[in-house]
């Protein structure tokens, strides 16, 4: 088989084209407008030609644009189909849920059994939801997403509170502490997510004052500093609220009560044209997402 573009950036494209308009895109995709444009931009480097005239005001496709959506509405009509035949032929309703990694395998995949036993109707395919990445919800029933809660799309439901706090595995608070102030943390080896500036605002909250630069290990992704983070390698910045097993059963120790990340948060989106059939059990299953956050 010859190398496809991204399906993300097909979809992206393709939604964009029926709609002729890019905001409308995102708001089906569940997305912000610019992650449709850098999506369609791709696209547009991996033909090489552009497939929509921006000259004007109307988002209009060029020739090439307009035979490629027509080509691409054809064949994700069939795909769709194809997937719900294949679906439905155990004789479950399989919903398909897309949630980032740290809320799947910290928060989500152990509370599932649970799911499924009171639900043995209902199966359940879970995927990777890739951070700030548009979502093709021409596969997806469900995604669990995490950003900025102002910045949501309007159908959003808020899942879980995304506010960070210093915490630390007991063992290295055995070994570092005790840390009662907090200018105490800064003789800690510091763990940071993706970048530096979450443990800068902190401290300025907390009213300590800090070099330009803070030293610690960099992760690429929570998964990666919730592991470094129990393995007593330091104290790191994270949301509490999908930290609450850890918490309660003493392997994680959150340090002080100074938040910061405030306007982040874990929320559900939903498409925009979900499917009759599964109408039903998505919202046993937002339900019951619901009622385990509460708890």
């Amino acid at each position: 088989m010859s190398r496809l573009p991204p399906l993300n950036a097909l979809k992206c494209f393709e939604t964009a084209a029926r709609h002729g308009s890019f905001s409308k895109a995102a708001e089906e995709l569940h997305v912000t407008q610019s992650a449709v444009n850098h999506q369609i931009r791709q696209l547009e480097h991996w033909f090489g030609v552009p497939l929509f005239d921006r000259q004007g005001r109307q988002t209009l496709p060029t020739p090439e644009g307009a035979e490629l959506a027509e080509s691409l509405a054809e064949a994700f009509g069939i795909m769709d189909g194809a997937c719900q035949r294949i679906a439905k032929s155990d004789g479950k309703s399989n919903l398909t849920i897309a949630a980032i990694p740290s809320i799947a395998t910290i928060w989500l995949i152990p509370r599932l059994p649970a799911f499924l036993k009171a639900n043995p109707n209902i199966g359940v395919r879970l995927l990777h939801a890739i951070f700030e990445q548009p979502i093709d919800f021409e596969d997806v029933d469900l995604a669990i997403t995490y950003g900025d809660w102002n910045q949501a799309p309007p159908t959003a439901t808020k899942f879980l509170e995304g506010v960070s706090y210093p915490v630390c595995s007991a063992h290295y608070l055995t070994l570092a502490g005790p840390l009662r102030e907090p200018a105490d943390l800064l003789k800690c080896s510091l763990l940071h997510d993706f970048d530096r500036r979450p443990w800068s605002k902190w401290f300025k909250a907390a009213g300590t004052k800090i070099d330009d630069r803070l030293p610690g290990l960099l992760f690429e992704g929570f998964n990666l500093l919730y592991s470094s983070i129990l393995a007593g390698q330091g104290v790191g910045l994270a949301p509490t609220a999908i930290l609450a097993d850890d918490l309660k059963a003493g392997r994680l120790v959150q340090l002080f009560d100074i938040p910061v990340l405030e306007e982040k948060a874990y929320f559900i989106s939903e498409p925009a044209n979900p499917r009759e059939s599964r109408a039903d059990d998505v919202a046993i299953f937002k339900a019951w997402l619901l009622e385990q956050a509460a708890s």
